[in-house]
């Protein structure tokens, strides 16, 4: 009876290692998950936004036709794109115009920078605002847009900053300059919604400081690996084992809401490991309803 354990043994123990790949390695990099999440705001009536980030190039069936089958899918009034949608040594743009262009024509889309549209424009001497402008986006830099969905008014902007508190930018000109653009935001009755990259400050004390409704951002890659019971491995600015990764955080007063996505893809040297990679679609509700 031993003698036929051996190979029945060998066999399950190949067939558990091809299904842990798959569910570990595969799917982390060739398939995605949607996460959905109702924030209470004060809007009209409910709007729904498709949030993506951090695709670093990632193809999701040809011309990411899988990615943009589901964000039809989900009926969006609004797409946010919020930064690493390429790779700073991408070359050729014509994927991410191509991109752009097919969401454009499902609902409104604005994006943000990310550190790689930053670094292209230095490496390649590049025009991303235009590249991205062209294919349809409305692109925030330190800039906002008032727009009318769904009978509400709502204050959009993008920055790509740490967005910190004002007592960590004194004697910094461009801290100072991103810090004035952030009060004169947030200065209105409308609902605020801002693009931000970067979710450092806003884990830090951002989401107590600045009075901005919702914050969309990105960046962290989910932490790369995701190890059962720790938690994301590794975070771009945080280092290892960061802890807070994903999801939704609200400031102590539930009037701002950080909405940070896990992203579509990875520029690191580390893998996604355990990490399925995220649309996020946001229902902004009337508060009380």
């Amino acid at each position: 009876m031993r003698r036929h354990m051996k190979p029945i043994l060998c066999v399950l123990f190949c067939i558990f290692t091809a299904a842990a790949w798959y569910q570990l390695f595969y799917l982390s990099k060739y398939s995605f998950g949607v996460s959905r999440y109702t924030i209470p705001s004060y809007v009209e009536a409910p709007i729904r936004i498709v949030h993506l980030s951090d695709l670093h190039g990632s193809q999701f069936g040809q011309n990411n036709q899988d990615l943009v089958e589901a964000v039809k899918r989900e009926a969006p009034d609004l797409i946010f794109l919020t930064g690493d949608l390429i790779d700073d040594d991408t070359e050729d743009l014509s994927e991410v115009q191509c991109f752009i262009a097919t969401l454009s024509q499902i609902a409104p889309v604005y994006a943000s920078y990310g550190n790689h549209e930053l670094d292209h424009e230095k490496n390649f001497h590049s025009n991303i605002a235009q590249v991205y402008t062209q294919a349809g986006a409305t692109v925030l830099e330190q800039e906002w847009d008032e727009i009318e969905i769904n009978g509400s008014q709502l204050r959009i902007g993008g920055i790509y900053s740490y967005c910190l508190p004002r007592r960590y930018t004194e004697g910094n000109e461009q801290r100072q300059a991103e810090a004035d653009f952030l009060a004169a935001f947030q200065d209105t009755d409308l609902p605020t919604i801002l693009l931000s990259h970067q979710p450092v400050g806003w884990l830090g004390s951002s989401l107590e400081y600045w009075d901005i409704s919702v914050v969309f951002s990105g960046h962290l890659h989910g932490g790369q690996m995701i190890l059962p019971g720790i938690g994301g491995l590794y975070a771009p600015d945080m280092g290892w084992f960061p802890g807070r990764l994903w999801g939704t955080y609200s400031s102590s007063d539930g009037q701002t809401t950080l909405v940070l996505s896990r992203g579509l893809g990875t520029s690191e040297l580390l893998p996604r490991v355990n990490n399925i990679p995220e649309i996020i679609v946001v229902d902004l509700v009337p508060r009380g309803a």
